[in-house]
């Protein structure tokens, strides 16, 4: 069979999209990006957040619509919406010929199979089914990759339905992660993208913390030049992680740590462990260890009880604190999580407090782009943009997909994947503008 796989979500999800697509090819399949040459249709899914549900409902209800002119496609949904609402999908939409729980993952080729002789099939294995790991293709361009070091999430924030959704928190071993880091590397992979919900409990299930003995393992991995982590939760940020980032030279001084509030009111609502001086001390530790350090950090605005006066803190606090990147979500509440028995504030005040933040983080950052006009710096090619003539390139303070980008004019061709040095000409609110440096 022919299959289209579109992964929607967060790098986590793309990486099991990955596995799949290799267990598929394995099995003799071939996919396609061309929706309209499939025989089956592979979506999946994100179902995080309010945004993502209805992303993920829009994808599925095109891939759909390709029935028409095709009446013998096969849909078939994975990934978290999967998961959470199961046979809700098929009552809904009963276009959709297979629903697959992030449990019978490792069973998606048998279930390819059966859709030829079953007219709908549902699957959901234990969440604690879902292979961690295992053989990849490589969806990204091929010079950067996504490590997932773990699974799930035990931190019980009161907003998230990740634990309902993924389970709680498994880690794979260091052994396993850095063989394939080593695959990743032998198939030109230079920039490591380290990914978890929470990169600093790694090993805690297993009774001790191992961030530290990991980097210190990737970073002997030869062919990768730079390690960059997602995810850092402020309560684990130890001196022993920090000296793990400083101390080995491909860890990028690049860190997102997401907050969610400065209120120590706001925190506890959230069950978050620490207080604002926990994140206070947790950011200041960071960047007296490491000047250059690119902060990122993810809010929440209108958290059910947020009072006036305390958004005005979070606002003073981003204000004055001058995050690198930040991104601010009105609050949207999950079924099934504390938070959303909560009494809510209409959403027009979580809308405007969000954009209010947003105002304040778009000001800093534009300034902070500027700031950074006739500076040098190395950046990694990701590709060529044939409309304007530009090379898009990033710099070690941008993640891909989520930062800003490095937009590189150069007369003489730069190939994907090349790191060279450059010299920045001018920026806008977002992006950078430069030109390579004679070496």
């Amino acid at each position: 069979m022919t299959i289209a796989i579109i992964s929607l979500g967060c790098p986590k999800n793309q990486v099991d999209a990955d596995v799949m697509c290799h267990a598929l090819i394995s099995a003799g399949h071939t996919t396609t990006a061309d929706l309209s040459e499939a025989d089956v249709i592979l979506v999946n899914t994100c179902g995080f957040i309010e945004s993502a549900k209805q992303e993920a409902i829009e994808n599925i209800l095109e891939a759909c619509s390709y029935k028409q002119e095709n009446p013998a496609l096969k849909v078939v949904v994975t990934g978290c919406l999967a998961e959470r609402y199961r046979s809700e999908i098929l009552k809904e939409i009963p276009e959709v010929d297979a629903v697959v729980g992030i449990g019978s993952n490792a069973a998606i080729v048998q279930i390819l199979e059966r859709l030829a002789g079953e007219e709908h099939i549902e699957s959901y294995g234990a969440k604690e089914a879902l292979p961690l790991g295992g053989r990849r293709v490589i969806s990204t361009p091929h010079h950067y990759a996504y490590l997932k070091i773990a699974e799930g999430c035990s931190n019980g924030c009161y907003y998230c339905a990740i634990p309902l959704i993924r389970g709680g928190l498994r880690s794979r071993t260091i052994e396993e992660l850095v063989a394939e880091a080593r695959f990743l590397a032998s198939e030109g992979v230079k920039e490591l993208i380290v990914v978890a919900q929470d990169v600093t409990a790694f090993g805690a299930d297993r009774g001790k913390v191992e961030i530290a003995p990991l980097l210190d393992a990737l970073n002997q991995v030869d062919g990768i030049e730079w390690i960059r982590l997602l995810y850092a939760y402020p309560e684990r940020i130890t001196d022993e992680f920090i000296d793990a980032m400083v101390r080995n030279d491909k860890v990028l001084h690049y860190l997102d740590v997401p907050i969610q509030h400065i209120n120590s009111q706001v925190l506890k609502s959230m069950n978050r462990k620490g207080d604002r001086q926990t994140v206070l001390n947790a950011l200041d530790r960071l960047r007296a260890a490491m000047p250059d350090l690119t902060l990122r950090t993810t809010l929440i605005a209108g958290y059910p009880g947020e009072s006036e006066e305390q958004f005005e803190e979070l606002c003073e606090f981003v204000r004055q604190y001058r995050f690198d990147r930040l991104g601010c979500f009105a609050y949207s509440e999950e079924e099934g999580t504390v938070a959303a028995r909560m009494e809510q504030l209409p959403q027009e005040v979580r809308q405007q407090r969000a954009e209010t933040v947003m105002r304040i983080q778009t000001e800093i950052m534009a300034q902070k782009q500027a700031e950074k006009v006739d500076r040098v710096m190395t950046v990694l090619c990701d590709e060529y943009d044939e409309e304007n003539d530009l090379y898009l390139c990033r710099s070690k303070a941008d993640a891909p997909d989520i930062d800003a980008v490095v937009c590189v004019a150069s007369e003489e061709p730069i190939e994907p994947g090349t790191m060279l040095r450059v010299r920045v000409t001018d920026s806008d609110l977002y992006d950078l503008y430069a030109e390579p440096v004679e070496e």
